[in-house]
């Protein structure tokens, strides 16, 4: 019967896309599918792969926060409430926690002040994406 055939491979395709689903990283389900790398335009890509290796573990892929940290695309880390300078500190002191739950943030010392010029500018570029400033 064709309809016993129709429904086989129903279930199949079912069973790829619940497999798939089932797959996806903890940051994949928090909204994070489009973050990925190379997304920014060419000259910001420096600071993308920075931001990525130094930020994205608690600040999560495209600056969404996570469950280990804030988004930085959010309306708190506008260039009027947090300047550049704001991330330049956290990065080289640390910071306590202030507007968030997380824990107060340590320094990252991995980072020089060139790096977080640039992180600075990708993590602007996210905020203009979204429509922040």
């Amino acid at each position: 019967m064709k309809c016993h055939g129709v429904i086989k491979w129903m279930l199949v395709l079912l069973a790829i896309g619940v497999t798939s689903a089932c797959s996806q990283d903890e940051t994949a389900s928090k909204g994070v599918v489009g973050a990925t790398a190379g997304a920014a335009p060419v000259e910001l890509r420096e600071g993308e792969q920075k931001f990525v290796a130094n930020c994205s573990r608690c600040h999560g892929l495209g600056g969404v926060g996570t469950d280990h940290g804030p988004p930085l695309v959010h309306k708190i880390y506008e260039p009027n409430h947090h300047a550049d300078a704001a991330f330049h500190n956290a990065a080289a002191n640390g910071v306590r926690a202030h507007h968030w739950q997380f824990g107060n943030m340590p320094k990252v010392e991995s980072v020089t002040t060139a790096d977080v010029e640039q992180i600075v500018k990708y993590v602007r570029w996210l905020q203009k994406q979204a429509g922040i400033f």
